[in-house]
């Protein structure tokens, strides 16, 4: 059966749709205001920019490749590496799939009901906690079987992803360029000079510690674009097409984080709306954009009923955006790591059910062995009580390193990727060999330095046992990865 190849603005709505968080925006301007701009653009100069191109170029390199970064590894530093960094990879992101479909419920609920109403559901007498768990079971595993009918079906849920998640940023651009017509151009949250973009309103957020935190997550708030790796093989000209989107997805998503946070002081102040409102990180998005379409109705003048409406109106279609953003991230996230993890490595490490491709050429088996696992650790956590909370808890500390540990490993292979004479290399960026080595330092240094103050930072706060696992995490599943890969070895041989 032919499949259709993915086509530019096909591949940059994935990408878009994989990367960019509207909620990103509205908890910067929460928890930095205009200061968080500064952040972002640093962030995206220093990392996401060169790390970008530097996958751009894997990705023209091993365009034929179907194991994504799993191919790029394998090509750059040898097979048992890639194998470890790739399980890693794949393990934290098993760990976000668990975590995630609980949250993914919110947005739902606030198309529904206008908020965040998910902690009073019941279904055949379970608590709103079961609820959720089971919920979330039905989720993954009715994408799953969505995800094995083929890679149409993924290009299209994750293109309408990347679609909805633009629409939302585009009716949010448009509300605030009216609100600042109207008020013949002055702000909610009023610019005091350079200070404004240095400094932030949020007290919390005034010591060098909380500083520090901000910029590893506005330097994550970049991360996820090796994912595409494993969709290589069903991009139309790879060559030409992965760069390109590469690039316009670069550009575009550092842009819109900085112009969309600073659009956010046209309607909010931030000493009336957040700072003495209810607003936290959880609600934070439905606050912000329920008090942009009372704006909005204020500023043209419409009734104070019709303001209100306008502002539920605003938090139900934030709810629908992010909604089917999230569909648009599982779709591609269930089928790109364990696709570039089994299809990638040596046939022969595994047993031939989960390498074998179903009529619409998916690894059906893995997927939906991917499925159980995640289904399994859904149902513990939602049903096992206190002690299974502490797992979860547990679970997801040893993923916070675990998911950005594959750019090391990417970033710390590329100078020996470009050092690799017999590969053909139809797009190329980094063309000397002494500029490669330095700038793949200094990102290095930057990720490298986010890394170590997410593990140090729990034990400025006194939170040891948050360390602990958040150390342990990239650590224990190395070393799962290191005994499986010589276990598999040896039974290959």
């Amino acid at each position: 059966m032919k499949k259709d190849k993915i086509k530019l603005f096909g591949l940059v709505m994935m990408i878009f749709s994989a990367i960019f968080g509207f909620a990103n925006t509205t908890v910067a301007y929460e928890q930095m205001g205009y200061g968080s701009i500064l952040w972002y653009i640093v962030a995206s100069l220093l990392f996401f920019l060169p790390c970008s191109l530097m996958l751009a170029e894997y990705g023209a390199a091993f365009k034929e490749a179907k194991g994504g970064i799993y191919s790029w590894l394998a090509g750059s530093i040898g097979e048992k590496m890639a194998f470890i960094g790739t399980f890693i990879w794949l393990s934290s992101w098993v760990v976000w799939l668990v975590s995630t479909s609980s949250k993914v419920w919110i947005p739902l609920s606030a198309l529904l009901s206008g908020a965040d109403k998910t902690g009073s559901w019941h279904l055949f007498g379970l608590d709103a906690t079961q609820t959720i768990g089971l919920l979330g079971i039905i989720w993954i595993l009715a994408i799953t079987f969505f995800c094995t009918r083929g890679m149409d079906f993924i290009a299209k849920i994750g293109s309408i992803g990347g679609i909805f998640t633009i629409a939302l940023n585009v009716i949010f651009c448009l509300a605030s360029i009216i609100i600042l017509v109207m008020n013949h151009g002055k702000l909610a949250q009023p610019i005091h000079g350079l200070s404004s973009f240095t400094t932030s309103p949020n007290p919390e957020f005034s010591t060098t510690i909380a500083l520090l935190s901000f910029i590893v997550y506005a330097i994550f708030a970049y991360a996820g674009m090796e994912s595409m790796g494993g969709v290589m093989d069903d991009v139309d000209k790879p060559a030409k097409t992965f760069p390109k989107a590469v690039i316009i997805s670069t550009v575009v998503i550092a842009l819109s984080y900085s112009l969309m946070i600073l659009m956010w002081g046209i309607s909010t102040n931030w000493q009336s709306v957040i700072g003495n409102k209810n607003a936290n990180l959880g609600n934070i998005t439905y606050v912000l954009m329920n008090n942009l379409g009372v704006v909005l109705g204020n500023s043209l003048h419409l009734s104070n009923s019709t303001s209100l409406l306008l502002g539920d109106l605003m938090t139900r279609f934030a709810g629908l955006g992010m909604f089917i953003g999230y569909l648009g991230a599982f779709f591609i996230l269930v089928y790109s790591p364990i696709k570039s993890f089994i299809l990638g490595s040596d046939p022969k490490l595994w047993p031939k059910k989960m390498t074998k491709l179903n009529r619409a050429g998916m690894p059906a088996f893995s997927m939906w062995l991917q499925a159980g696992i995640v289904c399994v650790f859904i149902f513990l956590v939602a049903f096992g009580g206190s002690a299974a909370q502490k797992f979860y808890t547990i679970l997801t500390d040893m993923a916070n390193v675990s998911t950005s540990c594959p750019y090391l490993f990417l970033i710390g292979a590329f100078p020996f990727f470009k050092k690799k004479k017999d590969i053909e290399r139809p797009f190329e960026v980094y063309k000397s060999q002494l500029w490669t080595n330095i700038i793949t330092i200094f990102v290095m240094i930057v990720l490298a330095a986010g890394i170590i103050f997410t593990c140090v930072e729990p034990i400025l706060e006194h939170q040891y046992d948050t360390t602990f696992w958040t150390i342990i995490g990239p650590v224990f599943f190395g070393v799962v990865a290191w005994l499986f890969y010589q276990r598999l070895t040896v039974k290959g041989k």
